[in-house]
């Protein structure tokens, strides 16, 4: 999200409590952020059936719409208010350009709209799993769909599985090795922890596939996953808890020192005569010497 603050400047966003996603937004960088509330405050009855609570009269930017133009939508959390967050959605979506309380002819003029996952379900405290912000976006498409008499609305998701959230966790990854320890490769394995088969693991082994380096995926049951079914994207591992999985990692990466340790400990020589003097000379590769800087060795 933060890197869409600079092709944004005026953007609506959804979901979460009170001002708390106005507050995110701000701190990405987003210039000019607009909440439902704002719009609500400015016209209550957009929402017939939701009135806006004192302290969220109170909160809410008093403001004139006429000359503002909504460039894009971004739903950062889970919305507390389906059914209004939803009518403000496909009043963009429906406008001239983002002008709130237009019409457009063709229905094609809106502003993009962006999620941050595509979780259609979550595990919570309750025993069958909840909806979540995926089932939200399939709502926004085919209510659309509905109100424009065919019309498509083409959505986009950020987070998981989407291959653009796990290049920039690798951005991220190789910009702190960098700058706290003079690294300038991606660690040689990243483990990735989900509950979710259908976003978690299923992102984690497409990004794999094409990445630089390996990204291990493991399945912990707290989650959607059930115990006892086959998920559709098969994790690398299945473990019970978070904390089983950091000692899986922990362990794998200690058993995995002790082979290559081994396996430089037996490594041939080359001997160079120098004045009748025998002088060892290891050879290695530039992909050695990387992991021997990562053990504490010396090449």
């Amino acid at each position: 999200m933060s890197e869409m603050a600079s092709k944004y400047n005026t953007a609506l966003v959804v979901g979460g409590e009170g001002e708390k996603c106005r507050t995110v937004a701000q701190s990405y960088g987003f210039k000019d952020v607009v909440t439902p509330g704002d719009i609500i405050k400015a016209n209550s009855a957009t929402t017939p059936f939701r009135k806006l609570t004192p302290e969220e009269l109170k909160n809410s930017k008093e403001r004139d719409f006429s000359d503002v133009v909504i460039e894009a939508i971004f739903v950062f959390a889970d919305s507390r208010d389906w059914a209004g967050d939803l009518q403000i959605i496909i009043d963009l979506a429906m406008s001239k350009g983002g002008r709130v309380g237009t019409l457009s002819e063709t229905f094609d003029e809106g502003p993009p709209i962006f999620f941050s996952h595509n979780d259609v379900v979550w595990s919570a405290a309750h025993e069958n799993v909840r909806l979540g912000m995926g089932a939200l976006r399939g709502i926004v498409e085919y209510t659309f769909k509905e109100v424009t008499k065919g019309k498509t609305l083409q959505t986009h998701a950020f987070g998981k599985p989407q291959i653009s959230t796990f290049e920039f966790a690798t951005r991220l990854l190789k910009r702190w090795r960098k700058n706290e320890h003079n690294l300038n490769s991606p660690p040689n394995t990243v483990y990735f922890v989900g509950d979710t088969p259908e976003s978690d693991i299923r992102g984690t082994n497409r990004f794999n596939e094409r990445a630089e380096n390996d990204w291990y995926s493991i399945l912990v049951k707290t989650g959607v996953y059930q115990e006892g079914t086959e998920p559709a994207y098969k994790p690398r591992v299945t473990v019970d808890t978070v904390l089983d999985a950091v000692n899986h990692g922990i362990e794998r990466e200690m058993q995995r020192r002790k082979q290559r340790k081994l396996t430089l400990t037996n490594m041939p020589t080359l001997s160079l005569e120098d004045n009748n003097k025998n002088n060892e000379v290891h050879v290695l590769s530039p992909a050695i010497e990387r992991e021997l800087g990562e053990l504490g060795l010396e090449a």
